[in-house]
């Protein structure tokens, strides 16, 4: 039976203090004593090796075609090997913002990247180290953060490049050390022409599998190949790590856990709820003073569906203490939790929002093979520029080739306005490319899932129904607070979102009526949805009325329905509502539409850069004004 002792963590001498006091840390015991002369400590070890924007399909562990990771491979022959482990975002600050804070990013305020203020955390929730730190433990991280949420000064004992458990000053202390590689970030596919054609991959560019939609092209075979090239850096790395923990004599005494902070790099994966975007590698090693703590033999491959909200409650769970209520996610190890338990876990959820200057919202769940991802805004195409996107060649390389009319079907997928609903059966269609939501033949899955998403969304009082300036404006002095106490009118607005997935009459008079809502923003998801919506020259006087709507964001959604429809050009109102604002955040989301209408094939509307002069900017705002700059 583990102790739960309260070191001291500030040891100014080698004397180590051992007080004799109650806890109620999850195992409770009646007294803490000193070290039991069977266990080499009271508590586990546990260490985080994050490797930045690579999902599972690069590796062999994971996928047939990966890159062979001997040191992943041998982490894997001590635990567990986690076939269907998932980040609940494909981007940096969202995920790590959920694996810090056990909670549902949209619930909790934490959802956009880049934040344009920070969250604070919950009532009565801290970020999950500090509740470790309080049992005793040494926290360490080296060296990303990269939070949404308000950090306190508990959370870390060290957090610098130079952070590491070998600091810890007692050195029986437990300790939790997070460690990110950098070498795999999205960024080390900017390289230049120059550099791809001087450089030679480890793995000749002809040896190479590409996904199927993408072009077969020479940029995008030597991109793919020196991603790969980073996998295997990945492993070095984490074969670095074990060895420091060899050489320390911790093995016998640490939980590693070696994952992705989300999906990525290449084009359609960060920052997109595919596969690609959220389907992470996960290996748990598991010590061997520790293996009662797990429900299998080890080595194991495990099926069952963990989230990155279940991976501060698993740590809390290992560590004998008590999950906080506030966090929304289970644990997956630790204490009770069955082989049977595990194994039944099928489900996983996702969410993707802004990502630096450019929005969309869309959610995802995943129910064993089926997968359904849910557009609020469809006729986005996944292609909307992003500046920090565009800069990989490949990315600007799909591009041009699609303007240039050398794509069709696959190729062309990402450059295409999306259905409202997909549904991918993912055991037949593990690339998610033939949608099966308006086949007859799945309308009870898609309809099942379809509720399973909207029933998660009234669950965590999804706050990505308020426009991000509203929720910047109303909400964030307490975000969770503010979704319990608008409860109601939040689920009138998704039940208005949601007219977009009703073709009947009945809900054709439900938008018209919700079209003159007093609720704008009931007004601003009616018109959002129609938009979605079969054409139907009815609705064309009724939402150019809404051109003069008092709200500014039902103004701009009109715009952009009559600029889709009706063919009325919407870029002089457009700009005319980003001059008009006084809210940054307000003048980013008519950029969007902006930019959307500007980059379409289908459009060939035109405005002036110079007439564009917001009276408030950001740092988003400043890289949509560089673009439209750059490329008008």
């Amino acid at each position: 039976m583990p102790f739960a002792p309260l070191l001291q963590r500030k040891f100014k001498t080698k004397v180590l203090l051992l007080m004799l006091l109650p806890v109620t840390f999850g195992y409770a015991q009646e007294n803490v004593q000193l070290a039991d002369k069977q266990s080499k400590q009271n508590f586990p070890n546990f260490v985080w090796l994050i490797s930045e924007d690579n999902s599972k399909h690069f590796m062999n562990l994971f996928d047939p075609a990966g890159v062979e990771t001997t040191n992943l491979r041998m982490l894997a022959s001590n635990g567990l090997v986690f076939t269907n482990a998932f980040s609940n975002s494909p981007v940096c600050s969202v995920a790590r913002s959920t694996l810090i804070t056990g909670t549902m990013a949209p619930r909790t305020g934490i959802q956009y990247h880049r934040k344009i203020t920070l969250a604070p955390m919950p009532t009565g929730l801290e970020m999950f180290p500090v509740y470790l730190r309080k049992a005793g433990y040494y926290s360490t991280n080296n060296n990303k953060k990269d939070y949404n949420a308000v950090e306190s000064e508990e959370v870390w004992d060290e957090s610098s490049p130079k952070a590491t458990w070998r600091n810890r000053p007692v050195k029986e202390a437990p300790f939790f050390h997070q460690e990110t590689f950098v070498g795999s970030h999205e960024s080390r596919l900017h390289f230049t022409k120059e550099f791809m054609q001087s450089h030679t991959t480890v793995e000749p560019d002809s040896a190479v599998t590409l996904f199927p939609y993408f072009p077969d092209t020479p940029t995008f075979r030597f991109t793919t190949a020196f991603h790969r090239e980073k996998i295997s850096e990945i492993d070095e790395w984490v074969g670095k790590k074990l060895s420091e923990l060899k050489d320390d004599g911790l093995l016998e005494d640490t939980f590693v856990f070696y994952f992705g902070d989300h999906g990525g790099v290449l084009p359609r994966s960060k920052g997109y709820l595919y596969e690609g975007g959220l389907h992470v590698p996960l290996i748990v090693s598991v010590p061997e003073n520790w293996r009662h703590l797990v429900p299998s033999d080890v080595p194991q491959r495990i099926d069952g569906f963990v989230s990155f909200i279940d991976f501060a409650p698993t740590l809390l769970r290992l560590a004998g203490l008590d999950v906080p209520s506030q966090m929304d996610g289970q644990p997956f190890l630790g204490k009770d939790i069955t082989m049977k338990k595990l194994s039944s876990r099928d489900e996983a959820y996702g969410y993707a929002d802004r990502f630096d200057e450019k929005y969309e919202m869309l959610r995802s769940v995943r129910k064993g093979k089926w997968k359904y991802i849910r557009s609020f805004q469809p006729f986005y195409p996944d292609a909307l520029h992003n500046n920090y996107r565009y800069q990989m060649l490949a990315f600007a390389e799909w591009r041009s080739m699609f303007q240039e009319g050398l794509l069709s079907g696959e190729e062309a997928q990402f450059f295409l306005g999306k259905q409202v609903e997909m549904l991918f059966n993912l055991e037949d269609d593990p690339h998610e490319i033939n949608n099966l939501a308006e086949n007859p033949a799945y309308t009870e899955t898609l309809v099942n899932l379809r509720e399973l998403a909207t029933s998660k969304a009234i669950a965590i009082h999804d706050l990505s129904f308020f426009p991000e300036s509203v929720m910047v404006a109303e909400a964030m002095d307490n975000p969770v607070a503010f979704g319990k106490a608008n409860r109601d009118r939040l689920m009138r607005l998704i039940e208005t979102a949601n007219l977009a997935l009703d073709q009947s009459p009945t809900a054709t008079a439900a938008v018209k009526s919700a079209l003159t809502d007093s609720d704008e923003l009931v007004r601003y998801w009616a018109v959002t949805a129609q938009t979605t919506r079969p054409y139907e020259p009815a609705f064309r006087s009724i939402i150019s009325d809404l051109k003069s709507d008092s709200e500014l964001l039902v103004r701009w959604r009109a715009i952009e329905y009559l600029g889709l429809h009706e063919r009325e050009d919407p870029m002089r109102g457009l700009v005319q509502l980003i001059n008009e604002s006084r809210d940054p955040v307000e003048v980013l989301q008519v950029m969007n539409s902006l930019v959307f209408f500007r980059d379409h094939p289908a459009f060939d509307y035109t405005v002036n850069p110079k007439d564009i002069n917001p009276l408030s900017v950001n740092d988003e705002v400043k890289r949509r004004i560089a673009y439209f700059a750059d490329n008008w």
